[in-house]
């Protein structure tokens, strides 16, 4: 079983237009509303899949109820804790070519009595659990060891941990030795001092993280793909998508799609470009099917440290 633990949530609005014309009045083609927050992503996705997990997810307000009501919708499995504060929101502005305009809001303070019942909460729930996935940012206050201290908890009792976070978090959680991190491009840039503009520059990045204590780095690439790094090994890949239409949960895909095939190898890096890419193909934030998913587009190609990276990663 994968447990998840979300401790910034969100509704997420997607708005489909034409075009983003700043300061003119736009007519949306299409809307929708659905659960977000990264480890929610995670767990959605094993669920789609028929993959055993168990969502840890604090809400509070009026959004937060809306948050729970759709992810009991779904059938999702959860852990929830009311905190005094309200759900954040986000919208995200999707345009025809897959360009993704997001607006995040910063989310709700918590106080050191609720990340303490938060933590009984995960604590409680992963007795039964191979891997605990603490991804996501931050609410406002809440120290950046969070994820280090559970990692330090978890791993001690055999469990491993998967680390998906960004900035000082991310840097305070590798000192904790996780089994797993998954930066994007720009992740790992920040994490490291490092301009990633060639293959080469993301594989040594990734290095940097591993000798900081993670033990393998899966890092997305947007459309240039992902590698996976682990000890004396680097596997590269990529997914074609014929219609992207949103990469909000791509990432949140990709971890969950790795972990649903063992973690391992090279097959496992296959499963994680294959969700990534079908999650690229469907509206909002809306997770892969097993009808969504095409294996047979992946692409495993030899490392190439010299290949240059796109302009952008989504």
């Amino acid at each position: 079983m994968i447990l998840t633990l979300t401790l910034n949530p969100s509704l997420d609005r997607t708005i489909e237009v034409s075009s983003l014309d700043r300061g003119a009045v736009i007519r949306a083609a299409a809307a929708r509303l659905d659960p977000g927050g990264k480890g929610v992503n995670v767990s959605r996705a094993l669920l789609a899949n028929d993959v055993a997990s168990c969502a840890v997810v604090p809400y509070g307000g009026d959004e937060g109820r809306r948050l729970i009501d759709l992810l009991s919708a779904e059938g999702l499995d959860m852990v929830t804790v009311p905190v005094r504060g309200a759900t954040r929101s986000n919208v995200t502005l999707a345009e025809p070519d897959g360009t993704i305009t997001k607006i995040n809001e910063p989310g709700t303070a918590l106080s050191a009595a609720e990340l303490d019942t938060i933590a009984d909460a995960v604590l409680s729930a992963a007795h039964s659990a191979d891997w605990v996935v603490a991804s996501g940012s931050l609410p406002p206050e809440v120290p950046p060891d969070v994820y280090a201290r559970l990692c330090e908890r978890f791993s001690s009792a055999g469990i491993h941990v998967a680390v998906d976070t960004s900035g000082p978090a991310l840097l305070a959680a590798l000192a904790a030795g996780p089994a797993l991190v998954k930066p994007n491009r720009e992740e790992l840039a920040e994490a490291t001092g490092m301009s990633i503009t060639r293959m080469g520059d993301a594989v040594e990045a990734a290095e940097k993280l591993r000798a900081a204590g993670a033990r393998t780095v899966l890092a997305s690439l947007g459309a240039d793909g992902a590698i996976l790094v682990t000890d004396g090994a680097v596997r590269y890949g990529e997914s074609s998508v014929e219609e992207p239409r949103s990469t909000v949960g791509a990432g949140d895909a990709m971890l969950a799609g790795f972990l649903a095939a063992g973690a391992s190898g090279e097959s496992a890096l296959i499963e994680a470009l294959a969700w990534a890419a079908a999650a690229v193909g469907l509206p909002g934030s809306r997770m892969p099917h097993p009808c969504d998913i095409h294996r047979d587009r992946v692409l495993m190609r030899p490392f190439d440290p010299s290949m240059p990276l796109g302009a952008t990663t989504p």
